[in-house]
C-alpha cells in the first residue's frame, strides 16, 4: 500500500456551526499579556482541533480581528468561542468563582512535569504567559497547581504556542481518555 495525502474534503470535518453545537471539554485556556498575534492564533488554532471549551484573552494580548491572529488561526477564530479581561488578577478570580482548578504552566518551585500530573475532576482553567516574562506574578498565589514541561537543552523556555499545543493536547487525552473509561 503506497501512502497518500488525503484531500480536504476525505478528513471528515464539520462545519463551523456544527463544531460550535458540539460539546467542549471542560477546558479554558487563558493567554496572559501575550504580545504575539501569531502565536494567540496558534491558540485559536489548537483550541479548535482539540475542541476547547474557550480563550480568555487578558491584558496586552491581541484580539481578533488582528492580521496577526487571523494569520496563524486560519479561521479558528470563528469556531472558538473566546472573550476580553483586561486584568488578568479579575479573570481568574471569576474562573475559581465558577469552581474552576486553575493551572499555571510556568517554572516554580512547585511546578509538577507534565507527564506525571494528576488532572483534576473539575473544569480546568491553563494559564499561558507572557513570551519573555511567564506568567504575572499577580496570580501565582491564585494558581491551583503549575505545571512545566521537562526540558533538556540549553533554553529554559518553549514558545508559548508550542508549549499550549503539547499541554492542551496532553490536557485533552487525557480528559478524553477519562470520559471514555467512564462511560
Amino acid at each position: 500500500m503506497s501512502i497518500k495525502k488525503l484531500k480536504l474534503t476525505e478528513l471528515g470535518r464539520v462545519d463551523v456551526d456544527t463544531y460550535k453545537q458540539q460539546q467542549k471539554l471542560p477546558i479554558v485556556v487563558v493567554l496572559d499579556n501575550l504580545r504575539s498575534g501569531l502565536n494567540v492564533g496558534a491558540f485559536f488554532r489548537t483550541s479548535d482541533a482539540l475542541g476547547i471549551d474557550r480563550i480568555i484573552l487578558t491584558g496586552i494580548t491581541p484580539v481578533p480581528p488582528h492580521k496577526e491572529i487571523h494569520k496563524s488561526a486560519i479561521g479558528a477564530t470563528l469556531s472558538v468561542d473566546f472573550s476580553y479581561n483586561s486584568e488578568i488578577e479579575s479573570a481568574i478570580n471569576t474562573l475559581k468563582d465558577r469552581g474552576y482548578h486553575i493551572i499555571g504552566i510556568e517554572q516554580t518551585n512547585s511546578s509538577s512535569p507534565l507527564h506525571s500530573v494528576v488532572w483534576p475532576d473539575q473544569p480546568i482553567a491553563i494559564v499561558f504567559g507572557n513570551e519573555v516574562e511567564g506568567v504575572s506574578d499577580i496570580i501565582l498565589p491564585l494558581l491551583d497547581t503549575s505545571i512545566e514541561i521537562s526540558q533538556f537543552g540549553t533554553k529554559h523556555s518553549l514558545n508559548v504556542a508550542v508549549c499550549g499545543g503539547i499541554v492542551l493536547w496532553e490536557a485533552s487525552r487525557h480528559l478524553r481518555t477519562r470520559s471514555a473509561n467512564h462511560s
